[in-house]
């Protein structure tokens, strides 16, 4: 199906990070003027194809043109910006406040413009009209997640920029911030592309592009809708590489029968011709002329089983076959009934699953940090899965931080059960720095998963943010198994639902304090 008018035009672009591993290769393929979900599995490239839209890296080989300019929003803050660095405004505040305390160069004035002079009071009202804070000095490290993300796609929108790139940027909003979002996106004007997980947020978007195996393709129309077109083509995929299988069996069953009857035919020329006396002459011409028939045809019965086979070879790189992390989680010993923790004078008992849900900046991440300092804490051992994913060292190699939680087991065996998070071969040995999201994602699931003793109360903090959608189904397959008790913040109502949550403990803003409500499902 065709996109709308090209707004961004790639041409045989290929990209390889400094330590060769390749990213894209040859890629030729065209963004449209309206709303792009960018989609595919982690580590595809996804945020790094932004960042060569957005000018941040240069491609290895071809060409990216845009039609305007190019304005990145990446998934994580600086936690030194201000609201004002979010909104894009500091430059322009800073040329009003420098004027109005006496300062006359031309050059502020410049800044300024004709439209700055009440860049404060709109780029307040801007923040008042999404629930943020707005006093436009506060760091994002004052702020929750979801509000600094809020305040960094309004700052995208205000800018106006001919092509909006964002990454990711429904991680960490709640329910009411999401929504907010949704309405952003929704009124969007001018060329937007997003990459997301998020499905709501991909049911809003014009177009929707795949980014897989270092290929990109494009599709007019919603990710739902995208889906139902790959699940015919795979349909039919599969149709065609069953009856490719078939002839090739056949093929090779003539091909086989052919044989054993030239092998025959061969031993009775050899017994023949140690009686060449007793064998007439017109049957010896015709037993010759017969075996030169049987050449040919075990000639042309070996190019079919070939064409055949390569058939076979085509309909197989025709059906996607996605790897998957595959997460199997040890028996941590969880007695039921057995006091494990207590958050917001809730006690969770047993391998129980609880949810810790509430609006952004209402302090979840706060209380589960007092719950691991120890104040909450009544027995066991705990694994805790940060939102910033910041618990690994970004100068160690993969291995070496996984090591770290487990150093009893041997480097084989770690190996081995990395596997099963994709972090095969030379990754191990990737500093942690040069990984995407997802990849950081995974290696952090497997330092904790992979700790040895096993813990008995995992705690996550967000974890479907770095997610693609396929894991995120592999991630809830695994936690549905575990026997441990389970603690999740989560603003994705979904996977909240898939998980089995025992226990919603709603956070609320109340006048002493936030205030806990447990409430059984």
């Amino acid at each position: 199906m065709s996109m709308t008018p090209a707004s961004v035009v790639l041409t045989g672009v290929s990209f390889s990070w400094p330590d060769g591993q390749a990213v894209l290769s040859g890629v030729s393929a065209s963004f449209g003027t309206g709303r792009t979900g960018l989609v595919g599995p982690n580590g595809s490239g996804k945020s790094t194809l932004l960042r060569l839209i957005a000018g941040h890296l240069a491609p290895s080989a071809g060409s990216i043109s845009i039609d305007g300019i190019a304005d990145y929003l990446p998934q994580r803050f600086d936690a030194g910006e201000t609201l004002a660095d979010l909104l894009g405004v500091r430059a322009i505040l800073d040329a009003v406040h420098a004027i109005t305390s006496g300062d006359a160069s031309p050059h502020l004035f410049d800044i300024v413009g004709d439209n700055g002079w009440d860049i404060e009071e709109r780029a307040a009202a801007a923040l008042a009209a999404i629930g943020v804070p707005t006093d436009l000095g506060r760091t994002t490290a004052t702020l929750s997640g979801g509000e600094a993300m809020l305040a960094a796609v309004t700052g995208v929108r205000l800018r106006g920029a001919d092509v909006a790139l964002l990454d990711e940027p429904t991680n960490n909003l709640d329910t009411e911030a999401r929504e907010r979002l949704y309405e952003l996106i929704s009124s969007w004007t001018g060329a937007l592309i997003v990459v997301s997980h998020d499905r709501a947020l991909l049911e809003l978007v014009d177009d929707t592009a795949e980014l897989r195996g270092g290929s990109l393709a494009t599709f007019g129309g919603t990710y739902s809708a995208y889906e139902s077109f790959l699940d015919t083509r795979q349909r039919a995929a599969l149709r065609t590489l069953r009856d490719a299988e078939a002839t090739l069996r056949k093929e090779k069953r003539q091909r086989i029968e052919a044989e054993e009857k030239i092998a025959h035919s061969q031993r009775r020329g050899r017994k023949d011709a140690a009686n060449r006396a007793f064998v007439p002459a017109a049957i010896d011409r015709r037993r010759n002329s017969a075996e030169k028939t049987q050449g040919a045809r075990r000639g042309l019965l070996a190019g079919k089983e070939d064409a055949a086979r390569v058939a076979v070879e085509a309909a197989e790189r025709a059906v996607r076959d996605d790897e998957r992390i595959v997460i199997d989680l040890p028996d941590p010993d969880v007695p039921a009934g057995r006091r494990i923790a207590e958050i917001g004078g809730y006690v969770i008992a047993g391998p129980e699953r609880v949810a810790l849900t509430g609006p952004n900046g209402i302090g979840k991440t706060t209380a589960l940090r007092a719950l691991l300092a120890g104040r909450g804490l009544f027995t066991g051992r705990v694994a805790y899965l940060p939102q910033g994913l910041d618990l690994l060292d970004d100068g160690a190699r993969v291995l070496d931080a996984v090591a770290a939680g487990a150093p009893e087991t041997s480097i084989p065996d770690l190996r081995n059960r990395l596997a099963r998070f994709l972090v095969r071969g030379d990754q191990v040995y990737r500093p942690v720095a040069t990984l995407s999201g997802g990849e950081r994602f995974r290696v952090t699931l497997a330092r904790l998963l992979l700790a040895d003793p096993p813990a008995q109360l995992l705690v996550l903090d967000e974890p479907t943010n770095n997610l693609d959608i396929a894991s995120v189904d592999r991630l809830v397959e695994a936690l549905s198994t575990y026997r441990g008790a389970l603690l999740v913040v989560s603003h994705d109502r979904d996977f909240l639902n898939r998980l089995g949550i025992d226990v919603d403990i709603v956070m609320a803003r109340g006048k002493g304090g936030p205030k806990f409500v447990p409430r059984r499902r």
